[in-house]
């Protein structure tokens, strides 16, 4: 396993690391969960990502079940979780504001029973809340102990532009971290993202580097039964017979480089030196050793130009990022 730096902090974790969206505490029984992340320690993986409202605060639960059970050193591991989105019905339980914030790291600190996490990250932009609110209560829960590091999760480039010079004015810690999504389909971020975040000392944390199981190759002879492609509304627009053609002859370029589809798609995530991590699920053991090998392999310049010619997509916004104008619309 390799590691890389967060961004310009002094903040190292492993190139590949361990996700719980959609997965634990949910459709992953807690026992295979747990031996998930066994496994993802054993192989070098030191980060694993959860939010509050991964499968309604349970997948916090099991990784707190797993350090917990398992003989593991809390000091060597990167924990993070995330706050934004709503998790009652009350106004507020969601959102950037100091009262929210304040209330949800205390739930997430009393699911993981830790003291403290490592990465706080603000799941989406809050447009109801002040910047300084939000910069501010990011900065005391980090004086206060709570949290190490905080970041950013799906902002625009703007949005990373005006949190970071808001930090700078009032002299608050700023947001070491952006968290977006970034695989082979869909490459948004690098329009400007990328280059925003650099400037400003951010590193990436990418989400769903494999399409949510799409870059395996797994579909590319139909949708498996009980799979995600059939159940999936992120992942059914993805499904074309475009991405499916391209997918088939990227795999056939893993094969001559006697490396897996999906181990190839995520070397290609990591040819980037901007990107700190890349983020994958696991349902089995097996899924974790194959995407840690990942870390192993290098690509040549020839075999990311022939990445390219097939891709040949223009990074574009995706369909699915819009503002959070649901939430506007409560407060009117």
């Amino acid at each position: 396993m390799r590691y890389r730096k967060v961004g310009k902090s002094g903040l190292k974790m492993s190139e590949i690391s361990l996700g719980s969206w959609l997965t634990y505490g949910g459709s992953v029984e807690n026992e295979m969960a747990k031996k998930c992340m066994a496994t993802a320690l054993d192989h070098g993986i030191n980060f694993i990502d959860s939010a509050e409202i991964y499968a309604g605060g349970k997948a916090e639960e099991v990784i707190a079940q797993f350090l917990r059970d398992e003989t593991v050193s809390r000091r060597n591991l990167v924990i993070s979780s995330k706050v934004f989105w709503p998790t009652s019905e009350d106004i507020t339980d969601w959102g950037n504001s100091r009262k929210n914030i304040m209330n949800a790291i205390e739930g997430t600190l009393e699911r993981l029973n830790l003291d403290y996490i490592d990465i706080y990250f603000l799941h989406r932009y809050d447009y109801t809340t002040p910047v300084k609110e939000t910069v501010m209560t990011m900065d005391d829960i980090i004086k206060a102990g709570k949290v190490r590091y905080w970041g950013t999760s799906v902002w625009t480039a703007a949005q990373l532009e005006r949190v970071n010079a808001v930090a700078k004015e009032f002299n608050a810690h700023k947001p070491i971290v952006e968290q977006p999504l970034y695989n082979m389909l869909s490459r948004y971020i690098e329009l400007e993202i990328m280059s925003v975040a650099k400037t400003h000392g951010m590193g990436l944390t990418v989400w769903s580097p494999l399409a949510q199981g799409l870059l395996t190759g797994k579909y590319n002879d139909g949708i498996p039964k009980g799979s995600r492609g059939e159940t999936s509304q992120l992942m059914k627009p993805q499904l074309t017979e475009e991405n499916l053609t391209k997918i088939r002859k990227i795999g056939e370029i893993a094969s001559s480089l006697e490396i897996t589809t999906g181990q190839l798609a995520l070397a290609w995530i990591l040819r980037r030196p901007e990107v700190s991590a890349a983020l994958v699920g696991a349902t089995k053991p097996e899924h974790v050793i194959e995407n840690v090998a990942a870390s192993d392999v290098t690509l040549s310049k020839d075999s990311l130009e022939e990445i390219e010619s097939i891709l040949n997509n223009t990074p574009e916004w995706p369909p699915t990022y819009t503002p959070n104008i649901y939430y506007e619309d409560k407060m009117r």
